[in-house]
Parts: C-alpha cells; sequence; structure tokens
C-alpha cells in the first residue's frame, strides 16, 4: 500500500519544491485576480488541479514585459517553470519559481529585475518553440534531474517516495535501477577497513 501521497504538503498553489524533480511547461488557461497584496495575480493552466500558479513580483514584470498588460491576452500562451534554490525569504534560501521560456515572443528577452533594494540584476528568458511544447506538462527527465533529487533529499526537501510519486503523477513510472540509482548516491560513502599486513 503506497502511503507516499500522505506526506505531500497541502496547498492551493504550486510551489517551488514541487519542480525539485524537473522543470514544467504549462499553457494558461485562464488569469484571476486576487485581494492578496503579495500575489495578485492568479494564472491557472492545463491540468493544474486547482493548484494555479501565483507568480511573484518579479515573474510578473516579466510577464507583462512580454506579454503585455492584459493579463486576458495571456490565454492560450504557454510557458516553462523552474525552481530557483537561491530565491531567499527572510534572509533564508527558500527556493521560489521561476520563468526560463515564454512563447509568443519574438526573440530571447534580457530584463533588469530588483534583488534587493539596492540592487538590480540581469534576468534572461528564452523563445519556447510551442509547436513542440505537449498538451499539459510534459513527462519529467529522471537523468536530467538525478542531482537536483539527490541534493534535495540530502537536505531534508525531499523524499525517495515522494519523487517517484511525483513521476507517477506526471505519467512516469520509475524502474527498480533508477530507485536504486538515488538510494545507491544517497548512501554515506564506506571506508575500506585496511588489510592486515601480518
Amino acid at each position: 500500500m503506497d502511503l507516499s501521497h500522505t506526506i505531500v504538503p497541502k496547498s492551493d498553489q504550486l510551489n517551488a519544491d514541487d519542480l525539485i524533480a524537473g522543470n514544467i511547461t504549462i499553457k494558461v488557461t485562464d488569469i484571476k485576480a486576487s485581494d492578496s497584496p503579495d500575489q495578485p495575480v492568479i494564472i491557472h493552466y492545463e491540468n493544474d488541479n486547482g493548484r494555479p500558479y501565483k507568480p511573484c513580483k518579479s515573474m510578473r514584470r516579466v510577464l507583462i514585459q512580454a506579454w503585455g498588460a492584459n493579463g486576458k491576452q495571456w490565454i492560450g500562451k504557454s510557458m516553462t517553470l523552474y525552481r530557483d534554490p537561491d530565491v531567499k525569504f527572510g534572509g533564508q534560501a527558500v527556493g521560489g519559481i521561476r520563468i526560463s521560456h515564454l512563447s509568443d515572443i519574438d526573440r530571447d528577452m534580457n530584463f533588469m529585475l530588483t534583488v534587493t533594494r539596492a540592487r538590480r540584476a540581469a534576468y534572461s528568458v528564452k523563445k519556447l518553440v510551442v509547436d513542440k511544447v505537449a498538451t499539459g506538462n510534459p513527462a519529467p527527465d529522471f537523468d536530467a534531474a538525478f542531482d537536483r533529487i539527490v541534493t534535495s533529499i540530502k537536505e531534508g526537501r525531499n523524499t525517495l517516495e515522494k519523487t517517484v510519486q511525483y513521476f507517477a503523477d506526471n505519467g512516469v513510472t520509475l524502474t527498480d535501477d533508477q530507485k536504486k540509482k538515488i538510494t545507491d548516491a544517497l548512501a554515506p560513502e564506506s571506508e575500506e577497513e585496511p588489510e592486515d599486513i601480518f
């Protein structure tokens, strides 16, 4: 009996830890406004299972500069989201969702985004080729996500069970060899005993 679903955190939105196993590409189906001053924009997308994407202010600036200020015109467009582990909250690196690709732009785009009150930093978004985007979320790539998976488990932000469930939820069944590859990477390195020279 698989109980891994019982440890998935309850949430009404897509979270950065949902992207530990890999990036996702979403197609916008609806835009709604919220009364929350921190998360005033709610982006629904295909197969969001009631957990929409609520972009932070920096990503809202990217979307408005790329797609315009009329949110209804974003419907039908696609974006690729990834987890940035360096995003801080309260001075601690907690991870956050960032946009790497956007459809419906003529070329790759560069922005200057505010990092702190005293510092701005360059940020790039690449053009997303829509005809290569599968309907809904594409299946995650185990090999591409392997290092991130191992790191997240070592840091206590993830478990093997949650990883298996994540892939299953996205239509991928991890093989026994893939599970063993993760557990082998997590196993502490054993020190070889010196040979008896007497």
